[in-house]
């Protein structure tokens, strides 16, 4: 499982996420403990009932096979989808990733990818370390992004490139995740677009000083929200955060600064942060972009 996860960190690309699903995975690896967290969410009602899973077929074509294969809700190490892999070439290693995913409409990666030799087959499984029902309610909606590409040319043209929906209790019985709004949410944008809020601050001694934030793309395209000239109490310092969120999706993240940073520049209270947001398609960057202006918090 190591291995898949490196591979995962190894293959992403232009992608500067600081997201708390991220943090929480590597705090578990260096841990070697796994565990969740919890965040406001709504629950399925008591009159839906989980179907019987049938076999889904993803990908099948001349090269590779993905079928997801059953659901294990009650996995120790969080919410998993079993899945089966074969490679179809006579000569190509491939590389098959989930590139993201989302739950109830709220992007989680699990960082999966396995490569798997030329001619064979893998049954492998897919978790969500970082959820569970406490963080969104039930897991109604399971939408997958797969990949599969060559894994020693990245030039080469991707092998398959599919997304799928799973549902549990059926796509009737779809609870899409709504948050619940507190009185300590700091709205920094909130237009016909995009939402984006800082749900709290926290400091500890692994990330630093955090804001943690809940991200809302209410467009149709796959957006790309970053900050850039960023300062806090008038010293520049940039989290080096941007994460996409993609169409009609929602997610949480979070931006860091180092305690050895404020140190240096003598923080001792973090009076006032600024930056410059931008929320882009991030499928086209000539188009014009969903937010572009200066922001300024006042924790």
């Amino acid at each position: 499982m190591e291995k898949k996860i490196r591979n995962k960190i190894r293959n992403k690309t232009g992608n500067k996420t600081g997201s708390r699903a991220g943090k929480k995975l590597l705090s578990l690896i260096l841990a070697a403990v796994l565990t969740v967290g919890a965040i406001p969410c709504s629950f399925l009602s008591a009159e839906a009932e989980e179907t019987e899973f049938e076999e889904i077929t993803v990908v099948d074509n001349d090269e590779c096979t993905i079928r997801i294969t059953g659901l294990d809700p009650d996995d120790w190490l969080g919410y998993t989808v079993n899945a089966y892999f074969e490679n179809k070439s006579e000569d190509v290693t491939y590389m098959f990733a989930v590139e993201t995913a989302a739950v109830n409409g709220v992007m989680n990666d699990p960082y999966f990818a396995t490569e798997i030799a030329a001619g064979k087959k893998e049954n492998s499984e897919i978790t969500f370390y970082s959820l569970d029902e406490e963080d969104i309610g039930e897991f109604t909606d399971i939408e997958l992004w797969f990949r599969v590409y060559d894994s020693d040319d990245w030039t080469a043209d991707e092998v398959a490139e599919e997304s799928v929906h799973i549902y549990p209790y059926g796509e009737d019985n779809v609870v899409l995740f709504e948050r619940e709004s507190q009185e300590s949410d700091i709205f920094v944008v909130d237009n016909d677009e995009v939402t984006m809020i800082i749900t709290d601050f926290e400091t500890d001694d692994i990330w630093g000083y955090t804001a943690n934030l809940f991200l809302v793309n209410k467009t149709d395209a796959d957006l790309m929200i970053s900050v850039d000239d960023v300062s806090v109490n008038g010293y520049m310092l940039d989290p080096y955060w941007a994460t996409e969120v993609y169409a009609g999706k929602c997610a949480y993240s979070s931006m860091s600064w180092s305690l050895d940073d404020f140190e240096t520049n003598g923080i001792e209270e973090v009076t006032e942060i600024e930056f410059l947001l931008r929320a882009y398609d991030s499928d086209d960057w000539t188009a014009d972009d969903y937010v572009n202006e200066t922001v300024t918090i006042t924790p």
